[in-house]
């Protein structure tokens, strides 16, 4: 492990390279445009071995382009940011009613218009019904461990959704922040290579994302069943988590509520200005 400073943005590429992603099809889009450099830079230098750093048209072609190659056995990252998200929208349905593992970091932004690039919770909130899991990354640390666990979660065969890691824009995609970076042995002990509990083979043809009728509440209530099993394999996992890297995460964290009066309830990076009013 080295200790380094790097910024949300840099935080979730660094995750994605750990993880060892092999295919990351991306659009660039402010403020999440530092994390797509990063890779972008990383798989010029030839830093990705074996990874695809596919560039699109649009966030719409990226999310396309992401379930196709999930669909064959990849494992998949890419990340995006407001105005993209929404582009994305049709193709995240698709997504996890395909149970295809691809894990997304976004980069939360407000929404047109006005047109603003600071950070809101607008974008992700518009998506909490498409299947995806959502993780909500309190700083940079954060953000890093969640790309890591956020792929064990989703590829674990009691789930298998995707995922998206969300940060704040700016307060925390362009902030420095002390940060501990894994070794690719440590990783690779928590997070084994994939293994595609489904894959689009040309020796075991099979169609996927077909037609029905009545049976589609049936497919509906096992994404929610699925999601419903996330919440065990979260927790299930945080012993092995702390084994390696010597952190753990809650579902829910608390703080300093044993005689409080008055309990705030947050996500994202507010968490921590809510902990230094508090003290």
């Amino acid at each position: 492990m080295k200790q380094t400073l790097v910024t949300g943005n840099e935080a979730a590429a660094w995750g994605a390279r750990l993880a060892r992603a092999n295919y990351i099809p991306n659009f660039p889009i402010t403020p999440q445009t530092e994390c797509i450099e990063t890779l972008a830079r990383w798989s010029a230098d030839g830093e990705l071995p074996g990874t695809y750093f596919d560039r699109m048209e649009s966030e719409h072609s990226v999310m396309s382009a992401a379930v196709g190659a999930a669909a064959v056995g990849s494992r998949v990252f890419t990340a995006t940011s407001s105005q993209g998200l929404l582009l994305m929208h049709e193709v995240l349905y698709i997504a996890a009613g395909m149970r295809l593992p691809i894990v997304m970091a976004n980069i939360s932004r407000g929404l047109s218009a006005p047109v603003t690039l600071w950070s809101d919770h607008n974008d992700f909130l518009d998506q909490r019904d498409s299947g995806w899991l959502m993780f909500h990354a309190e700083n940079n640390q954060e953000v890093l461990d969640m790309v890591l666990q956020a792929y064990r979660i989703a590829e674990d065969p009691r789930v298998l959704l995707p995922a998206m890691v969300n940060m704040d824009g700016y307060v925390l995609s362009f902030t420095d922040e002390p940060i501990t970076i894994p070794s690719p042995e440590q990783v690779e002990e928590f997070l084994p290579e994939y293994d595609p509990a489904h894959t689009i083979a040309k020796n075991r043809p099979v169609t996927v994302g077909p037609p029905v009728l009545d049976e589609y509440s049936i497919f509906r209530a096992q994404n929610h069943v699925a999601s419903r099993n996330a919440l065990d394999v979260i927790e299930e996992l945080q012993d092995d988590f702390e084994k390696i890297f010597g952190r753990r995460y809650n579902l829910v964290d608390e703080f300093m509520l044993e005689d409080a009066d008055l309990v705030l309830v947050t996500q994202g990076s507010m968490s921590t200005t809510a902990k230094a009013a508090i003290l």
